[in-house]
């Protein structure tokens, strides 16, 4: 159960990546999401049901 106020989003809501950080650990290139995702330095993301996420950087404009 989360404690922030209001309450961050769950694991599997769009906006699921808003939830407050609770552990960082950035010379290892992941950090864990008060709702159990975890999220590493390349976008990709693991789910608390073991599922995982593909990277979604945003696509750089080229230059014409």
């Amino acid at each position: 159960m989360c404690p922030h106020t209001p309450p961050c989003p769950s694991a599997y809501a769009p906006d699921h990546d808003a939830a407050r950080l609770v552990a960082f650990h950035p010379e290892q290139g992941w950090g864990l999401l008060c709702n159990g995702v975890v999220v590493f330095e390349d976008t990709g993301e693991l789910l608390p049901d073991g599922r995982s996420l593909l990277p979604h950087r945003a696509c750089c404009a080229r230059a014409a």
